[in-house]
């Protein structure tokens, strides 16, 4: 089968020809039709964050059709609709019975410590997967599996509650996510700043008031907006100390920052006048959870989480092109999500 894979940190990714594999008892072969291109695997090519054993196949947001089952897999069948979670671990450990299951001792990632969906197939858990209904596109169901999955556990995190101001640093994949889902939940003024006019204005269609943060300082336009006040909820979803201060500097008194964004750089904070005078918090976000995914497959198929004008690119299984747009990401460049179509474009890629 065709993959395009990690063989050196810092170099471009590469098409290869490797084995198909092979589902044990309890794995699921899927025939990928979508796979996200996410900022993090930017991070992996560039060795930001480390990733392998190499050569390795990136890509940890999923969608397809089940190809292949395990013996004692019983609960799909050949053909389905799934998405996948990207994290397989054991079931067993006291994190994983305990519904945190990102910090599994024996968990593995797909795209990061075992291979992804940059390929024609791959091969998962029976636990990871989940059934991705007819009304919910392949592109949207690779997104959901990462960018919208990670946003509403930065919500859960930050402990939002209805009626509460949010404001989201980074209307990228996942803030646009973080947005719907904010006002989904039942917030009141939901705020997006970023410095990409197009993001902005998509933010705002979807509900958001926009700030350009090329053109105004997003801490004393936020202060001027809410009175002095500052929010409740702060989402950093772009991975620069810069921005990462800025969340915490935006807060209310008792108001919460969760930071999501992944960087290998300091963050420095006057830990009196940003933190203990406000009882600030800052929050560390990992991943997400499998628990939260049959929630967004429902808001997403209710269309209270719409990823339509999320997806601004379908990329074959062509590693310039892929490599291209990874370029693009760790630029902070324009557009917002591209997805690849390994098996070419669905009946579902017009977001009916």
């Amino acid at each position: 089968m065709k993959a395009v894979r990690l063989v050196k940190p810092g170099q471009p990714l590469q098409l290869v020809e490797i084995d198909r594999p092979s589902p044990g008892p309890g794995d699921v072969l899927v025939r990928v039709r979508a796979a996200g291109i996410c900022h993090s695997d930017a991070h992996y090519r560039a060795g930001t964050v480390s990733a392998g054993p190499l050569p390795l196949t990136p890509g940890h947001e999923i969608a397809g059709t089940v190809e292949a089952l395990g013996a004692s897999v019983r609960h799909l069948s050949v053909g389905q609709r799934i998405c996948v979670h990207y994290l397989v671990t054991c079931g067993e450990c006291a994190e994983c019975k305990g519904g945190h299951e990102q910090f599994c001792a024996s968990g593995k990632m797909h795209g990061k410590d075992r291979d992804g969906g940059y390929a024609e197939f791959v091969l998962t858990s029976a636990r990871s997967v989940f059934p991705l209904p007819d009304e919910v596109p392949f592109e949207w169901g690779a997104l959901l599996m990462c960018s919208s999955a990670t946003s509403l556990h930065a919500l859960r995190k930050a402990r939002f509650q209805p009626g509460e101001s949010v404001c989201v640093f980074g209307a990228g994949g996942l803030g646009l996510s973080a947005v719907q889902l904010a006002r989904a939940l039942g917030a009141g003024a939901v705020h997006a700043v970023d410095i990409h006019p197009e993001r902005l204005e998509l933010a705002e269609r979807l509900g958001a008031r926009g700030l350009d943060a090329s053109r105004h300082d997003p801490v004393s336009e936020l202060r001027r907006r809410t009175g002095g006040r500052g929010v409740d909820v702060a989402l950093e979803l772009i991975g620069s100390p810069r921005t990462m201060r800025q969340a915490v500097q935006v807060l209310a008194f008792r108001g919460r920052a969760a930071l999501a964004g992944i960087t290998d750089q300091q963050l420095e904070l006057d830990s009196y006048s940003e933190l203990l005078c406000r009882e600030a918090e800052v929050i560390g976000v990992s991943d997400h959870l499998a628990s939260e995914i049959p929630e967004l497959i429902r808001l997403a198929a209710e269309r209270r989480l719409d990823l339509s004008k999320v997806v601004t690119a379908g990329l074959p299984l062509d590693a310039p092109a892929i490599n291209q747009t990874l370029d693009r990401l760790e630029q902070f460049g324009g557009g917002v999500r591209g997805v690849i179509l390994p098996q070419g474009p669905s009946n579902s890629s017009n977001n009916e």
